[in-house]
């Protein structure tokens, strides 16, 4: 484990140390106060002399209800805080490695090329090599620079009517472009007479290959993938079902979350796909739904108005 990584788990470490502190306080400060006023409120109550009596003991136990629900709430937000921070310190642990990994790739055999350490029958693979890590490093910081836009609100779509096919074969010809050599079992359902939809064809399409990609890497090699649309009520339903690991229902309540990543999850990943995928959906008047469960695979559904002409 190197330095920096070393570093950061120190320093997560040293923050979930202060969070539980201030946790205490919070707990310890408020209890007292809490216990002694409810304590004369019910004195004030049991032996009261008369109607101002009643009227402070009732008074008393409505600030000790007030305080206590006060002092819950802040323990709730100091526990998510920490959550939070938690997962931005495994975040840009992670990112570091994703990045530097396609970077170590590309670094050697250039090395290798320049030095001529590579054999004239592998030049052509290894510049294919070169191509596929610059696409990977690429694609990573542009999700990246993709959800600061979003999450800073910087990101405005430019909506405009499209048939509901074409988005569905642009992001199956996306996808299929950024595994070109790879046997992937893609296949495309559209039902008859889905109405259009309004929306931005490029952050729509790059949400469905998000779907597509996590159904990719959570499936086994040459499992099927299907890609589909629908109509559900007055929504048209843009689906991604896989025969993958699924999730549970635990961890359905917090996939959409940013940085969030399921608990025991070796996948490489930084936990920004379905969070953007949300982000896309809900921007365009929409939500996403998910049907799941471990060892059933996963149907990821983004719901969208019908488009008007």
């Amino acid at each position: 484990m190197g330095s920096e990584q070393t570093g950061l788990i120190a320093g997560a470490d040293a923050r979930g140390r202060g969070f539980r502190r201030i946790s205490a306080l919070l707990v310890a400060g408020a209890a007292v106060p809490i216990a002694g006023l409810l304590a004369v409120g019910v004195l004030m109550l049991v032996f009261m002399r008369g109607g101002v009596d009643v009227v402070l003991g009732v008074l008393v136990i409505t600030l000790v209800v007030a305080l206590l629900g006060g002092s819950m709430a802040v323990l709730v937000m100091v526990r998510r805080e920490a959550r939070r921070a938690q997962l931005q310190e495994d975040f840009v642990g992670k990112v570091s490695h994703e990045l530097r990994t396609p970077l170590t790739s590309i670094r050697m055999f250039v090395e290798s090329l320049q030095a001529g350490r590579v054999p004239p029958e592998e030049v052509d693979e290894a510049l294919e090599v070169l191509r596929s890590e610059t696409e990977r490093l690429s694609g990573r910081i542009e999700r990246l620079l993709d959800f600061g836009r979003l999450d800073a609100g910087r990101r405005v779509y430019e909506r405009r009517l499209e048939a509901t096919a074409d988005v569905v074969d642009a992001a199956a010809a996306a996808f299929r472009a950024a595994h070109v050599g790879r046997d992937v079992d893609l296949r495309v359902e559209v039902a008859d007479g889905v109405p259009p939809i309004e929306v931005d064809r490029g952050a729509m399409v790059d949400a469905l290959v998000n779907l597509l990609s996590n159904a990719d890497k959570y499936s086994a090699d040459g499992a099927p993938i299907l890609l589909s649309a629908d109509t559900q009520g007055r929504r048209v339903r843009l689906t991604v079902g896989d025969r993958g690991v699924g999730v549970g229902r635990k961890e359905r309540r917090r996939i959409f979350e940013r940085f969030y990543r399921v608990s025991g999850n070796d996948v490489p990943g930084s936990g920004l796909g379905l969070a953007i995928v949300r982000h896309v959906a809900e921007g365009h008047g929409g939500r996403v739904h998910v049907e799941s469960s471990p060892g059933d695979g996963s149907r990821f559904s983004i719901l969208l108005p019908r488009g008007t002409r």
